[in-house]
């Protein structure tokens, strides 16, 4: 039997892919999920875009010692890529794995499980044995090059994740001046359309009725044509041919795009939304904003203002009607923000037909211009939660009043894995093509597609829905996985 091993993801939804990915690599070579508090080998896949997720994951790696001291604990993300030596300080840490080198995450941890008899595969391998046999400090992996960080995935099924993540593409060339992301993930790449084509393929195959494609950039997928595949369908290469190609040539009954920048949804890729929207490609669009305030988005280095936005939003609307749910993440507090210049972002987000917000406070990162900025100006901590406050309730009421239009419509939807205290209230978790939460009420399985009546609104806003007549079923037309 192998070892066990437990994944804990932080971030975004690229991160949590590359969870998914080192997780079924692991799988395949035979260890076993557990939770951290009883595993052999503990992966702790990091954040770093605010200093609260840096805070996070070290206070998770200090409980899992003290609960698990026998545990090997594995660090790596962009965490461990910005400030290794960090986190290698911490006790408990077998070794750090930057970004840059993350696609040799599963290969260390076989090193680490097999021991040094079978370790000659690489010099990480070697290096991992050394470790298990107790000799040396912890091993740290990271530079600036990334010749290591594309962590192309195992073949992508649904199974824990009903809607599993295919990472696409991986880096930023953008320079906002508060992000990191730049120094913790690289440049941008782009996996080649014939993996993605293959993964494709291998969900369908496997019985997946949605797929979600994620990035750390994902609409500049393609742009870098010298490391890809040139041109698609005979096309130069984007995000907007790569879909259509994989809609002309796969079964993929629904894909979803997680966050694209406001200015790579171009005319061909909102062409997409209007063509296939509600049905192959889903109706939900999430648009990075930060800011409402022209001033701000300049001091963010951001490539779009206000009014370039509400177009991209107008357009998006226009292509896939009133169907749509549109998530954009809001910052407060970045460094000079005026009274005014909140003021011109709440008046923003109550123009647009918002049907969810990621608000979160500006945090100072290390070696961005931004950190010079908030020593400069900072914004004072009374005023940036009265913000926080005042901009969660205006959330809390945009995704209400979007959620409460589809009272008495039919939605189509995925079934997902139902927590236990939902499944014994006879209900089953699901989410809408447009992103909306739903509580189904039977139980059904997860990974089958139903046609919803949306009968109500929960207390947390979750439609409350009831299969319609014209339910179906995956079963009816694709084998569903079992998991």
């Amino acid at each position: 039997m192998g070892a066990s091993f437990h994944i804990e993801n932080f971030g975004c939804r690229a991160a949590r892919a590359d969870g998914e990915a080192i997780a079924n690599r692991l799988l395949a070579a035979g260890h076993l999920p557990q939770q951290a508090d009883d595993a052999d080998i503990v992966l702790v896949n990091t954040c770093s875009v605010t200093a609260e997720a840096d805070r996070e994951a070290r206070a998770f790696i200090r409980r899992t010692h003290r609960l698990n001291p026998q545990a090997r604990i594995l660090a790596t993300g962009c965490y461990a890529q910005r400030a290794p030596e960090e986190l290698a300080g911490l006790a408990g840490v077998t070794a750090v794995v930057g970004n840059s080198h993350k696609a040799l995450v599963p290969a260390i941890v076989l090193g680490l499980t097999q021991g040094p008899a079978n370790s000659g595969e690489s010099p990480a391998l070697v290096s991992a044995a050394s470790l298990l046999a107790g000799a040396g400090s912890p091993l740290v992996l990271a530079d600036d090059t990334f010749a290591h960080s594309f962590l192309e995935e195992a073949q992508v099924v649904p199974g824990a994740q009903t809607r599993p993540n295919l990472k696409i593409q991986e880096g930023c060339g953008n320079r906002c001046s508060f992000c990191v992301i730049p120094q913790t993930r690289g440049a941008s790449r782009s996996l080649s359309a014939g993996a993605i084509l293959r993964q494709v393929e291998g969900f369908v195959a496997a019985g997946g009725n949605e797929l979600v494609f994620s990035g750390i950039n994902l609409g500049r997928w393609g742009r870098d044509a010298a490391a890809i595949d040139t041109r698609v369908n005979g096309n130069p290469a984007s995000l907007a041919s790569l879909v259509r190609r994989i809609f002309s040539t796969t079964d993929l009954p629904r894909l979803r795009l997680s966050s694209v920048e406001p200015m790579d949804w171009d005319a061909e890729l909102i062409a997409l939304m209007a063509e296939f929207g509600g049905t192959r490609l889903a109706r939900h669009a999430h648009l990075p904003l930060q800011s409402g305030s022209d001033a701000v988005l300049r001091r963010m280095h951001r490539r779009y203002r206000p009014w370039h936005y509400a177009e991209k939003v107008a357009a998006l609307v226009r292509a896939a009607g009133p169907a749509l749910t549109l998530g954009a993440d809001v910052m407060v507090g970045f460094p000079g923000e005026t009274d005014a210049e909140f003021e011109d972002t709440l008046a923003l987000v109550r123009a647009l037909p918002f049907g969810y917000l990621h608000i979160f406070p500006f945090s100072p990162r290390p070696a961005t211009r931004a950190w010079a900025l908030h020593r400069q100006n900072p914004v004072p901590a009374l005023a940036v939660d009265e913000r926080l406050q005042v901009l969660r309730a205006l959330a809390a009421e945009k995704t209400r009043a979007h959620r409460s239009r589809f009272l008495g419509s039919e939605l189509d939807a995925i079934t997902l894995h139902t927590p236990a205290a939902l499944s014994a209230a006879g209900k089953t978790a699901a989410l809408t093509e447009n992103f909306l939460p739903a509580e189904l009420a039977g139980n059904l399985p997860a990974n089958s597609r139903v046609q919803l009546h949306v009968a109500g609104l929960s207390a947390n806003a979750a439609l409350e829905t009831a299969i319609a007549p014209s339910i179906r079923h995956s079963s009816e037309s694709r084998p569903a996985v079992a998991v």
